[in-house]
C-alpha cells in the first residue's frame, strides 16, 4: 500500500482545504512531519485513517466528538480525499462525516448524512466510479489492505508510546494488544467453547446422578422397613463412585425383599389350610340347621291347611252356583235392554204430542202422516213467490246504490270544477319556485368556491400573528445566544493563549527524574520551567472550551429555531394574503381592505362568517329544486285526473236515469204476485217457515208413535226368553238366578283361593314325606354361629397372610423394576461421564488449569506466544543494528510468581551476557527496542494479512531520547527500509531531525486554523 495524495478540508484543526503530496515527500525515502504542539500533526494521521476506514483511531473516536473544524466557514463542508495504490489498483476515496450545513431554503441548519465515494483510475479511461455505499467501500478497502482499523493504526502509524508501554507491560496487557493485532479471538472462543462444553457435560453428569439418586430414593421407599437396615450411600451428585454404590445397595435391598417373600409364602399356606377346614365345618352346620328349620316349617303349614278345609268347600259350592247363573245372564241383559228402550219410546211419544194442536192429541200415526203430505204440497206452491220476493228486495238495493252513486258523482263534479278553477295560478307558482331554486344552486356553488379559500386565509392569518410573536422571541434568544457565544469564545481563547505561554511549566510539572522528556527525550531535567502568576491549567481551559462549545451549540440551535419560525411566518403571511381581491372593500361583503396592507384576522373572520351565512341560505333554497319539480309533476297529474273524473261522472249520470225507469216497471209486476202468496204472514218467507215447522212436528210425532209400538213388542218377547232360561238353569224364578250371579272378578278370586289351598296341601304332603328332614329333626339343634366365628378368624388370618404375601411379591417386583431402571440409568450415563472427563481434560488443558499444562498457559496465550516469538525475531534484526549488536529481544514463557507463563519479553545484553526484563531498559534503549518491536510487528502482521505490501509507514515521537550516534544508527535503519521501496514518515519535535531530514511536512497553526507546508531539498511549497 502506497499513499499518493491526501486532501483535508474543514477537518480537525484545518479550517480550509489542505493538500499533501506524499509522492513528493516519499521521493527521499524518509520525510519529517513536524510542527508546534497542538498544530495538528496527529490530525494528518487521523485523516489518513478516516479516509481508509471512515473513522479515526479508537482513542480519539470518543462519543460526541465532532470531526468538523471549528475554524471552517459554515458553507465549507468537511471532506477527506485520499489517493493511494493498494493491491495493484490506484484508488481515490472521498469521505464526509455527518455534519450540519445551512439550509438551501430559509435560515438555519440541517444535518447532512455521512457520505463516501470510491473511484478507480483505469489507464486510458481515467477515473471510474465504483461505489457510494459506506459499507461496500469499507469492506472493499479492508479486503484489499488485509488489516482492520486497529491493526492498521498499530502497524502503519506506529505509535511509539504504545510500544514503550508494551515493553514495560505485564503479560495480560501484552495479550490484549497482541489479541487485537492478530485477531486471536477464535482461540479465546475455543477456550470458552470448551469451558461451556465442560459445564454442559458436567450438568448432564450431575443430572444423570440426580436421576440415579431419585431412583435410589424410590427403591428405598419400595423396600420399606428393610431400607432402615441398609441406608442409602452418602455420596452427592457428580462425585465418583456414586453409580456403583447405588447398584450395590440396590442388590442388597432386593436380597432382603426375596427372603421376606419366602416367609410370607409359608405363612399364607398354613392360613389357607385352616380356612378350608373351617369352611367345611361351617357348611355342615348350616345344612343341618336348614333341614331342622324346614321340617318345623312343614309341620306348621300342615296345621294351617287343615284349619282352612271348611272354607275351601264353601268356596267351591258358591263358585259352582255362580257358574250356573252365568247361563241366564244373556237373557237377563236382553230383558233389561228391551225395558229401557220401551221407556225411552214412551217419553219421546209424550214429548212430540205436546207440540201438536189439541184436535191432534189422540190422532194415530196414519192420520198424522196424511196431514204432513198436504202441508208439503202447500210448501211446493210457495217457491215461485219466494223468488219474486227475493227479486223485489234486490231491486230495492239496486235503487239505493244508484242513489248513492248519484250523490258521489255530484260531489266529485263540484270538487273538480272548484280545483280546476285555480289550476293556472298553481302552475305559475310552481314554475317560479323551480327557477328560484336553480338560481340558488348556481349561487351556492360560487359561494362554496370562495368560502374554503377564505377559511384557509383566516387560519393562515391566525398562524401569522402567532408566529410573528414567536419570531420576535426567537430573535431575542438568538441575540442573547450570539452574545454568550462571543463572550465564551473570547474567554476561552484568552485562557488558551495564557496557557500556551506557560505550557513549558505545565510540561515541567509532569517530568520525573530519570524518565525521558516527552518533548526532547532527555532523561535529565536541569532547569525545568516554572509557572508565572495567573497560570491557567488544562482543566480551566477545557472548562472554558466546553462552555464555549455549549454556547455555540445554543447559538446554532437559536439560529435554527429562528429560521424555522421565519419560514413558517413567511408561508403563513403569503397564504393569508393569497387571493385578496379588489371587491373585498369596506363597502362589500365583509369589509376587508383592498389596500396593500395585510388582511387582519377580524376582517377575514367577518368575510368567512358572511360567506358561510350566504352559502347556507343558498344551499337551503337550492335543496328544494327536486321537491319543486316533483310538486309540479304531481299537480299536472292531478289536473289530468280531475278532468277525466268529471267526464266519467257525467256519463254515469245519464246511464243511471234509464236504469231507474226499468227497475220501477219490474217492481210493480212483482208486487201483485207477492200480495197473493203471503196470506196472513208478513212475507212469503215467514209463511213458508210456519209451514216447515208444522211439517217437522207431524213427522216427529208419527215416528215416536211407531217406535213406542215396536219397543212394547220387543219387551214382551224378552220376558218370555228370560223365564225359559231360568227354568232350564235350575232356578225357580229369574230373580233367584240374578241373586246368585257373581262378577268375573269375584269368580276369579274364588278360583285363586281354591287353587292356592289345593297347591299348599299337596306341597305339605310332599315335604312331610322327605326322609333327610325327619332324620335331621331327630338330631340335637345345630349351632351355625359358633362355626361362623371359627371361620371368620381363619378367613381374617388368610387375608392378612395373603396381603403380606402380595405386598412382599409386589415389593420384589418393584425393586426388580427399579433396579433395572437404575442399571439403565448407569449404562446411559457411562458415555456421558466418559465424554465429560474427556472434555474436562481438554478444557483444563486449554485454560491452563490442568496438571498436564506445566506452564499453565491458556490456548490464546500459547498462540500469542508464538506470534510474539516471531515478532521478537523480526525486531531483533533491527535492534541489533540500532544497538551495534548489543541487544537481542527474546520471548520467554517462564512463570513469574503465581502468574501464568506465555507472554514474557526479555532482552539479552551481549556485553554482560545476561538476560533481563525489558522494563529495565533506559529511555534511549527503550526507544531502540520499541522502534524495532514496532517494525518487526509491522512485518509479522503484514505477513499475517496475506503479504500485503506496506510502502508507507509513520513513526510517532520518541527520537528526543537519543544521542547523535544513536540517532544516526536509527536513521540508518529507517533509511534501509527504502531498499524495499518503502517511505517512512517521522512525527517528531526534535530540532536535529529537521537538519538531518530535508523532506519535511510542516504543520503551522494560526488563529484561523492550521495549515501544511511542504519542504523539500530545493525549497518550500505551501
Amino acid at each position: 500500500m502506497r499513499l499518493h495524495r491526501l486532501g483535508i478540508t474543514a477537518f480537525g484543526p484545518f479550517g480550509a482545504t489542505q493538500e499533501i503530496d506524499f509522492d513528493a515527500l516519499s521521493a527521499a525515502g524518509i520525510f519529517l512531519l513536524h510542527g508546534p504542539t497542538g498544530a495538528g500533526k496527529t490530525s494528518v494521521l487521523d485523516a489518513v485513517c478516516y479516509g481508509l476506514y471512515g473513522a479515526v483511531p479508537g482513542a480519539r473516536q470518543s462519543p460526541g466528538t465532532s470531526l468538523r473544524s471549528d475554524h471552517a466557514p459554515a458553507d465549507l463542508p468537511t471532506e477527506i480525499r485520499l489517493e493511494l495504490t493498494v493491491g495493484g489498483r490506484r484508488l481515490e476515496i472521498t469521505r464526509s462525516p455527518a455534519q450540519p450545513r445551512p439550509k438551501k431554503k430559509g435560515d438555519g441548519f440541517t444535518t447532512e448524512k455521512a457520505q463516501s465515494r470510491l473511484r478507480e483510475y483505469v489507464p486510458g479511461e481515467g477515473w471510474r466510479a465504483l461505489s457510494r455505499s459506506n459499507q461496500e467501500i469499507g469492506e472493499e478497502i479492508t479486503q484489499l489492505i488485509g488489516m482492520s482499523r486497529d491493526q492498521f493504526c498499530q502497524v502503519v502509524l506506529l505509535p511509539q508510546g504504545d510500544f514503550a508501554r508494551f515493553l514495560r507491560a505485564d503479560a495480560e496487557a501484552r495479550g490484549k494488544l497482541l489479541g487485537r493485532l492478530f485477531d486471536t479471538r477464535r482461540f479465546a472462543a475455543v477456550e470458552e467453547h470448551l469451558a461451556e462444553l465442560r459445564r454442559a457435560a458436567g450438568t448432564q453428569v450431575r443430572a444423570g446422578d440426580e436421576r440415579i439418586l431419585a431412583v435410589a430414593q424410590r427403591i428405598a421407599q419400595a423396600a420399606g422397613p428393610a431400607a432402615d437396615e441398609h441406608p442409602l450411600p452418602g455420596l452427592q451428585p457428580g462425585e465418583p463412585g456414586l453409580a456403583d454404590a447405588v447398584l450395590e445397595w440396590a442388590a442388597t435391598a432386593r436380597s432382603g425383599a426375596r427372603e421376606r417373600l419366602d416367609i410370607a409364602a409359608c405363612v399364607l399356606s398354613a392360613a389357607e389350610a385352616r380356612q378350608s377346614a373351617a369352611r367345611q365345618a361351617l357348611d355342615a352346620e348350616r345344612e343341618l340347621a336348614g333341614l331342622q328349620q324346614r321340617y318345623a316349617e312343614t309341620r306348621r303349614r300342615a296345621t294351617e291347611v287343615e284349619a282352612g278345609r271348611d272354607e275351601h268347600d264353601q268356596a267351591q259350592e258358591r263358585l259352582r252356583r255362580a257358574r250356573k247363573a252365568d247361563l241366564v245372564a244373556p237373557a237377563l241383559e236382553l230383558r233389561e235392554e228391551a225395558g229401557r228402550a220401551h221407556r225411552r219410546a214412551g217419553a219421546d211419544r209424550d214429548r212430540s204430542r205436546a207440540g201438536l194442536p189439541g184436535e191432534l192429541a189422540d190422532a194415530g200415526a196414519e192420520q198424522l202422516t196424511a196431514l204432513e203430505r198436504r202441508l208439503r204440497e202447500e210448501l211446493g206452491a210457495l217457491d215461485e213467490a219466494r223468488r219474486a220476493e227475493r227479486r223485489s228486495a234486490e231491486i230495492d238495493s239496486e235503487r239505493a246504490a244508484l242513489e248513492r252513486q248519484a250523490r258521489a258523482d255530484d260531489e266529485l263534479i263540484r270538487d273538480a270544477e272548484s280545483w280546476l278553477t285555480g289550476w293556472e295560478a298553481t302552475r305559475h307558482r310552481l314554475l317560479t319556485r323551480i327557477e328560484a331554486a336553480q338560481e340558488a344552486a348556481t349561487r351556492a356553488e360560487l359561494l362554496a368556491g370562495r368560502l374554503e379559500p377564505a377559511r384557509r386565509r383566516l387560519d393562515a392569518a391566525r398562524r401569522r400573528d402567532t408566529l410573528a410573536a414567536r419570531a420576535s422571541d426567537a430573535e431575542e434568544r438568538l441575540a442573547t445566544a450570539r452574545e454568550g457565544a462571543l463572550t465564551t469564545g473570547e474567554t476561552w481563547l484568552g485562557l488558551r493563549e495564557r496557557r500556551l505561554r506557560d505550557i513549558a511549566a505545565e510540561l515541567a510539572r509532569e517530568l520525573v527524574e530519570g524518565e525521558a522528556c516527552p518533548v526532547c527525550g532527555s532523561a535529565g531535567h536541569p532547569e525545568p520551567a516554572r509557572a508565572g502568576d495567573g497560570h491557567v491549567d488544562q482543566a480551566t481551559e477545557d472548562a472554558a472550551e466546553a462552555a464555549h462549545r455549549r454556547a455555540e451549540q445554543a447559538r446554532a440551535e437559536a439560529e435554527h429555531a429562528l429560521g424555522a419560525v421565519r419560514e413558517r411566518y413567511a408561508a403563513a403571511r403569503a397564504e393569508a394574503a393569497d387571493g385578496q381581491t379588489a371587491d373585498e372593500t369596506p363597502g362589500s361583503e365583509a369589509g376587508v381592505s383592498s389596500a396593500a396592507s395585510e388582511p387582519t384576522v377580524g376582517a377575514l373572520t367577518g368575510l368567512v362568517d358572511t360567506l358561510t351565512r350566504e352559502h347556507a341560505e343558498a344551499y337551503r333554497t337550492a335543496a328544494g329544486t327536486h321537491a319543486a319539480r316533483e310538486a309540479l309533476a304531481a299537480a299536472e297529474r292531478e289536473q289530468e285526473q280531475r278532468v277525466g273524473d268529471r267526464q266519467d261522472a257525467e256519463r254515469r249520470a245519464a246511464a243511471r236515469t234509464s236504469r231507474r225507469e226499468g227497475l220501477d216497471a219490474e217492481q210493480a209486476a212483482l208486487a201483485e204476485v207477492l200480495a197473493r202468496a203471503r196470506g196472513g204472514s208478513g212475507s212469503v218467507t215467514e209463511h213458508a217457515a210456519l209451514l216447515h215447522r208444522r211439517v217437522a212436528l207431524l213427522v216427529e210425532a208419527a215416528a215416536a208413535l211407531r217406535e213406542e209400538e215396536s219397543a212394547a213388542a220387543r219387551l214382551k218377547e224378552a220376558d218370555d226368553r228370560l223365564a225359559d232360561a231360568a227354568f232350564r238353569a235350575g232356578f225357580d224364578t229369574p230373580r233367584d238366578a240374578a241373586a246368585t250371579m257373581l262378577p268375573d272378578s269375584r269368580q276369579r278370586a274364588l278360583q285363586h283361593r281354591i287353587d292356592a289351598w289345593q297347591a299348599e296341601s299337596a306341597a305339605v304332603t310332599d315335604r312331610l314325606a322327605e326322609a333327610d328332614a325327619r332324620t335331621a329333626a331327630g338330631r340335637p339343634p345345630a349351632d351355625p354361629g359358633a362355626a361362623q366365628s371359627v371361620y371368620d378368624r381363619a378367613e381374617r388370618l388368610l387375608r392378612d397372610g395373603a396381603g403380606a404375601h402380595t405386598a412382599a411379591r409386589e415389593r420384589c417386583t418393584e425393586l426388580g423394576r427399579l433396579s433395572r431402571r437404575a442399571a439403565d440409568e448407569v449404562r446411559a450415563l457411562g458415555p456421558v461421564r466418559e465424554e465429560y472427563e474427556r472434555i474436562a481434560r481438554l478444557a483444563g488443558l486449554t485454560a491452563g488449569t490442568s496438571a498436564d499444562n506445566e506452564r499453565k498457559m491458556r490456548l490464546e496465550s500459547y498462540v500469542l506466544a508464538a506470534r510474539l516469538e516471531q515478532v521478537a525475531a523480526a525486531a531483533t534484526a533491527r535492534l541489533r543494528r540500532m544497538s551495534s549488536g548489543r541487544y537481542t529481544l527474546v520471548h520467554s514463557d517462564a512463570r513469574t510468581g503465581g502468574r501464568r507463563a506465555g507472554l514474557g519479553l526479555h532482552v539479552i545484553d551481549a556485553w554482560t551476557g545476561r538476560e533481563r526484563d525489558t522494563a529495565t531498559l533506559s529511555g534511549g534503549e527503550t526507544f531502540f527496542a520499541s522502534l524495532a518491536l514496532a517494525l518487526g510487528l509491522a512485518d509479522v502482521v503484514t505477513d499475517e494479512a496475506g503479504g500485503v505490501r506496506l510502502d508507507t509507514l509513520f513513526i510517532d515521537e520518541g527520537f528526543g531520547s537519543l544521542d547523535d550516534q544513536a540517532l544516526d544508527e536509527v536513521l540508518d535503519v529507517l533509511d534501509s527500509l527504502r531498499e524495499r521501496d518503502r517511505s517512512v514518515g517521522i512525527v517528531s519535535h526534535v530540532a536535529d531531525l529537521r537538519r538531518r531530514i530535508p523532506a519535511q511536512l510542516e504543520v503551522v497553526k494560526t488563529r484561523h486554523g492550521s495549515a501544511v507546508r511542504h519542504r523539500a531539498a530545493d525549497g518550500v511549497s505551501g
